[in-house]
């Protein structure tokens, strides 16, 4: 089996702010994601980031319940 991407994108205007991590990298991108609401230079805010959080969030415990599931059989 291939290796599982997930996506978190946000379009604030004519900007993009495209985040693409694996499961296990779920911390490396909180981080990212307080670095750039931190970052006066970006639009990216702190509301942003507590949006994203959440979603990303969403998106772990998700994959946490499809792991624990077993696979259908065909």
């Amino acid at each position: 089996m291939g290796r599982e991407f997930n996506v978190l994108a946000l379009v604030k205007g004519e900007e993009r702010y495209v985040y693409v991590y694996e499961d296990s990298n779920g911390e490396a991108l909180l981080e990212a994601l307080r670095a750039h609401a931190a970052d006066p230079d970006l639009t990216f805010n702190w509301f942003d980031a507590a949006v994203l959080t959440q979603k990303a969030r969403e998106q772990m415990a998700h994959a946490d319940t499809m792991t624990a599931q077993p696979m259908p059989r065909f």
